[in-house]
């Protein structure tokens, strides 16, 4: 509330108690003026205020809420403790914040600017500080357009005149060190723009928030959490993850179970209960969506608004770091969900966020998603790509994060991205590659492998863009992995379509294998493919009960032994039958019936396959891995083909997708000997018709499909069957 102009006062004073001053300590603190020694407090709630070391009061500047005193020099300490009594008589006693030097350092902000501060996080937001032996709350952001910034809270009745900020010169980075201020205090900015407009704005780099729909950021203290994980960080380090069996479990942490009362699951439960169920089913890795604070539950977690907190639906910052250290002691890794592609348009949040477009372009030909109503960062400006690497960094440095999935990559890549012609602006050599977008995510991603090695960065991308998981310095873009999103839309094409009419279209299962290894990919079924009427998993597949669980079984074993990184979303391991919600959990109790306990049961053998046999995922990126028997058999809707390891290991798998078993099918090997049934997705402890091959089958002396050797099989009804050489 602004004060009316009192007689005789100066316009610095007036500017102090409008709110509206660039530089409070211009006019607050201790000033020397003259002969002597002005100190001025801003105090709107306060009856009287006086020195903590004398009786000598403050007087009120008639008319104001300001208060101040002249001394001699000699009389003032440095840093000066005041005592006030509020309206109700009682009294407080605190350090005067404007008494205080400049805290943050010049190197920091110096590397801010530049764009090259990887722990920006480190000094900007709200951080337990101690200044010549005080201590307090250190607070600082970047709004360089913003005519004046105030720290609001619950510590001083939400009023923007309390504690208006310090600017730090050109670099738009403005500081305020509140002494005496505890954690667990709520604060937000208050902005006044240029153009006079007032917002109170969430903390970018804040690191906890109040529960939705309230948006304060809560002040904290410095973790003391313990970790247990340092074997798994030191194995992760050396591990070659590139010939190293990957299968990942994506899951909504919301939806996929709830508390008793219908609510959310704590970090902590969910850790051992998640944990529990991934021991179970034999997944290497969990794959979070994004669980940065977001304001909408319905957004999944794709529209942040706090890049550097863990939302607080499922617990406190220490309790996301629990989750993950038990899940790294029990030798699961922990993959997030990352969002550098956009933000929300909220007002508490980033958009517009001193007044200015500060994050995203200022021309929405390049500043606007059209189909998400969402706003995109500018790439090209040194602080926000530092404050996206920042954050990058922050997940894996604070939380012990073995990689992030980086979402809409494409939208990122594409200055013309699902926009019409003319709604967009070419970049400086007329093209519609966004250059800097493409340093943004090679500064990324040779960062976060620089400092975090062992760490992946995985791209949602879906277009022909070339090298994307090819390193930096060979022109990539340095992911280490990308989604084969053509391999998946081709493959539920083909699935989904009537078996008596797959042979028409064969080549959607064998045009994969001409680009499979342009990448290191990662084969998705996501949860974008069982959302927004697209259905379940179970109920894309055509025909009756038995026909659609035989060949989602068929499925699930192609894509284990498929090259390439495996990932399932939540539900689909037990052919969850209705399409994902995420306001309800997981519908476990059909694991009570013996067909979706059996596909279950088939998750669980297909990843210990998957993981036991070095053929089926230690040469998953190059063609060695890789050889068909025959790609051919359009006729009968029958692939078959050879996984290989370096150590001599194979494997050879057969794919029948027609409902009906074949008798006497002959396929070529190469090699003589023994070959075991290690797997067949029809067999009963998966809910099959139990139509094999009863174990070992010997290589003939009987040349086929131009190899010396062959073997004459049975194949089981919409079934695979995988096979080991037995050395």
């Amino acid at each position: 509330m602004k004060q009316s102009h009192a007689q005789n006062i100066s316009e610095p004073l007036q500017r102090i108690l409008e709110a509206r001053h660039h530089d409070p300590f211009e006019v607050l603190g201790r000033h020397v003026e003259g002969d002597s020694t002005v100190f001025r407090v801003f105090q709107p709630r306060a009856r009287r205020i006086r020195l903590s070391d004398s009786d000598t009061e403050l007087q009120r500047i008639e008319g104001t809420d300001l208060f101040e005193g002249h001394f001699n020099s000699a009389d003032l300490a440095e840093r000066i403790e005041i005592i006030w009594e509020d309206e109700y008589g009682i009294e407080q006693q605190q350090f005067d914040p404007y008494c205080f030097t400049p805290q943050l350092q010049d190197f920091d902000v110096h590397l801010f600017g530049e764009g090259r501060h990887r722990h920006a996080y480190r000094f900007l937001g709200a951080h337990p500080h101690e200044a010549e032996g005080i201590p307090g709350i250190l607070f600082a952001v970047w709004a360089p357009n913003a005519e004046r910034i105030s720290i609001v809270g619950d510590f001083n009745q939400w009023d923007g005149r309390v504690y208006p900020m310090r600017a730090r010169g050109g670099s738009g980075i403005w500081e305020l060190f509140i002494p005496g201020l505890a954690t667990g205090a709520f604060y937000k900015f208050e902005v006044l723009a240029q153009d006079g407009d007032i917002s109170l704005r969430a903390d970018p780099y804040g690191n906890h928030f109040q529960m939705r729909p309230e948006t304060a950021a809560v002040v904290m203290a410095d973790t003391e959490y313990q970790w247990e994980d340092d074997d798994w960080i030191e194995a992760r380090e050396k591990l070659n993850w590139q010939q190293s069996p990957m299968s990942v479990y994506e899951v909504h942490l919301g939806s996929w179970q709830k508390d008793i009362d219908g609510g959310f699951l704590n970090y902590r439960k969910l850790a051992h209960r998640l944990c529990d169920h991934i021991k179970e089913t034999g997944f290497t890795h969990v794959e979070l969506l994004p669980i940065t604070e977001h304001p909408f539950d319905g957004s999944w977690g794709y529209q942040t608004t706090g890049y550097f907190a863990p939302t607080s639906r499922f617990g406190t910052p220490d309790d996301f770091r629990y989750f993950i250290d038990h899940l790294h002691k029990n030798g699961i890794g922990v993959i997030l969900d990352w969002v550098p592609a956009h933000f929300p348009r909220d007002r508490h949040a980033l958009a517009q966020f001193d007044g200015s477009a500060l994050y995203e372009h200022e021309d929405p030909r390049r500043g606007e998603h059209r189909d998400w109503g969402t706003l995109i960062f500018n790439f090209g400006r040194n602080e926000v790509r530092n404050f996206l690497i920042s954050s990058a960094i922050y997940w894996m440095e604070e939380f012990h994060l073995d990689g992030l999935r980086v979402d809409a990559v494409a939208s990122m890549l594409y200055l013309d991205y699902s926009r019409e012609p003319g709604d967009w602006l070419p970049n400086e050599h007329g093209g519609r590659e966004n250059l800097e977008a493409v340093d943004f995510m090679r500064e990324l991603n040779s960062t976060t492998h620089e400092l975090h090695p062992g760490t992946l960065m995985i791209a949602e991308e879906s277009t022909a863009w070339p090298q994307v998981s090819r390193p930096t310095w060979l022109g990539g873009l340095g992911f280490s992995m990308k989604w084969n999103m053509g391999w998946m839309h081709d493959t539920l094409s083909y699935v989904s379509k009537d078996p008596v009419y797959r042979h028409y279209h064969h080549d959607l299962l064998t045009f994969g294998l001409l680009y499979a290894f342009t990448e290191n990919f990662v084969l998705p079924f996501s949860h974008d493919e069982v959302v927004h009427g697209k259905g379940s998993m179970i109920n894309k597949m055509p025909g009756d009960e038995w026909q659609k669980f035989a060949a989602l079984r068929l499925l699930y074993t192609y894509m284990f032994t498929y090259p390439g990184k495996k990932l399932l979303f939540m539900g689909s391991e037990f052919a969850q039958a209705r399409e994902w919600n995420d306001d309800e959990a997981l519908d476990w109790f059909l694991l009570d019936h013996p067909l979706h306990n059996g596909m279950k049961t088939l998750i669980s053998d297909l990843n210990h396959l998957y993981q036991e046999q070095t053929s089926l995922h230690q040469v998953e990126f190059e063609e060695g891995g890789f050889e068909w028997i025959d790609c051919n058999d359009s006729s009968q809707s029958v692939l078959s083909y050879l996984r290989k390891s370096t150590d001599g290991n194979v494997a050879v798998i057969i794919l029948n997708f027609t409902p009906i078993p074949r008798e006497n099918y002959r396929i070529g090997l190469s090699r003589a000997g023994n070959y075991r049934e290690v797997l067949n997705s029809d067999s009963a402890f998966y809910g099959g018709s139990n139509v094999g091959n009863g174990g070992v089958i010997r290589a003939e002396d009987v040349s086929w499909m131009g190899r010396d050797y062959s073997a004459s099989l049975t194949l089981p009804p919409l079934g695979a069957v995988v096979l080991r050489l037995e050395t």
